[in-house]
C-alpha cells in the first residue's frame, strides 16, 4: 500500500468506529499520511486496544455515535484538544439482515439509530469544528444500490446516509465543506468473518469481477483521498469500493 506520507500534515481527522475493521484501517492511513488522528468506540477494552496498536499520535475517546450526551463530550474534547477538525469519517455501523417480516419495532430503531441517527448528528456536532474547505465522509454501502434480500432496513438506512451526503454537499456549499460517501463491497473484516462461512465467502468472490472480497485497507486508501486536496473537485458523490460487484458481471456469469 503507498502512502503519501504528508498529505496530512498539520490535520486533524476523527473516525467513529474506529476500533476494527474499516476505520481502524483509515486511522492506520490517516497516521501514516501526518494527520492527528481521534477514534472513538463504544467498547473501552476494543478501545485500548486499537489506542495500543495505533500510538501515541492517537486520541482514543469512548462514547456511542447514537448518544447526543456523547457527541457533546466528543466535541468538547476536540475542541479542548485541538482546537478544530480537518476530516469526518462518520464510519460507525452495523449490519442487520433479516427477512422485512422479522423486524421488530425495536430492531428497526436500534439499526436506524447506528447507521442513520449517528451519522447525522455526528456531523451536527462537529460542523462548528470544522474549517471552511474541510472534508466529510460518510460509510454508506453497496446496498444502496442494488436490491438485497434480507436487507431491506440495513439498505434503506445506507441509502438514507448517502442522500445526507448530497444534501449536506449543497447545504455546506457557501463553506466550501465536500461531503462524500464510500460504498464498500464484501470487505474482509472481523464483522464480515464472524459473520460469513467460508463456504459463503468462497461463493462471494464468484459474484465480484475483481474475483475476491475486499480489504480494509483499500477503503481506507479511499477515503483518505476523499479527505485530501486531491479530491478537491469531488463533492456530493457515493464511490463504490466493491471490486466491480455492483457494475460488472463476471464473465464466468455470462
Amino acid at each position: 500500500m503507498t502512502h503519501n506520507s504528508s498529505r496530512f500534515n498539520g490535520k486533524v481527522a476523527l473516525i467513529t468506529g474506529g476500533t476494527s475493521g474499516m476505520g481502524l484501517a483509515t486511522a492506520h492511513r490517516l497516521l501514516a499520511e501526518g494527520a492527528q488522528v481521534i477514534i472513538t468506540g463504544r467498547d473501552k477494552t476494543r478501545l485500548d486496544t486499537a489506542l495500543e496498536e495505533l500510538g501515541d499520535r492517537v486520541l482514543g475517546i469512548p462514547g456511542d455515535a447514537t448518544s447526543l450526551t456523547d457527541l457533546e463530550t466528543l466535541t468538547a474534547t476536540i475542541r479542548d484538544r485541538y482546537g478544530r477538525l480537518d476530516v469526518v469519517f462518520a464510519n460507525a455501523g452495523i449490519g442487520a439482515f433479516q427477512p422485512v417480516g422479522d423486524v421488530t419495532e425495536a430492531e428497526f430503531y436500534h439499526v436506524v439509530d447506528v447507521n442513520f441517527k449517528a451519522a447525522f448528528f455526528t456531523i451536527q456536532k462537529t460542523l462548528p469544528l470544522l474549517p471552511d474547505r474541510g472534508a466529510i465522509v460518510i460509510n454508506a454501502s453497496f446496498a444502496l444500490h442494488r436490491g438485497v434480500p434480507d436487507a431491506a432496513l440495513y439498505s434503506a438506512t445506507k441509502a438514507a446516509v448517502h442522500n445526507l451526503t448530497r444534501t449536506l454537499a449543497a447545504e455546506l456549499t457557501p463553506r466550501r465543506i465536500r461531503v462524500n460517501s464510500v460504498s464498500p463491497g464484501y470487505i474482509d473484516t472481523p464483522a464480515f468473518r464472524a459473520e460469513t462461512s467460508a463456504t459463503a465467502q468462497a461463493a462471494i468472490a464468484t459474484v465480484v469481477a475483481a474475483g475476491r472480497v475486499g480489504t480494509a485497507d483499500e477503503v481506507a486508501a479511499t477515503v483518505a483521498f476523499l479527505a485530501s486536496s486531491e479530491a478537491s473537485y469531488i463533492n456530493g458523490q457515493d464511490i463504490l469500493v466493491d471490486g466491480g460487484l455492483i457494475p460488472a458481471i463476471p464473465a464466468p456469469m455470462l
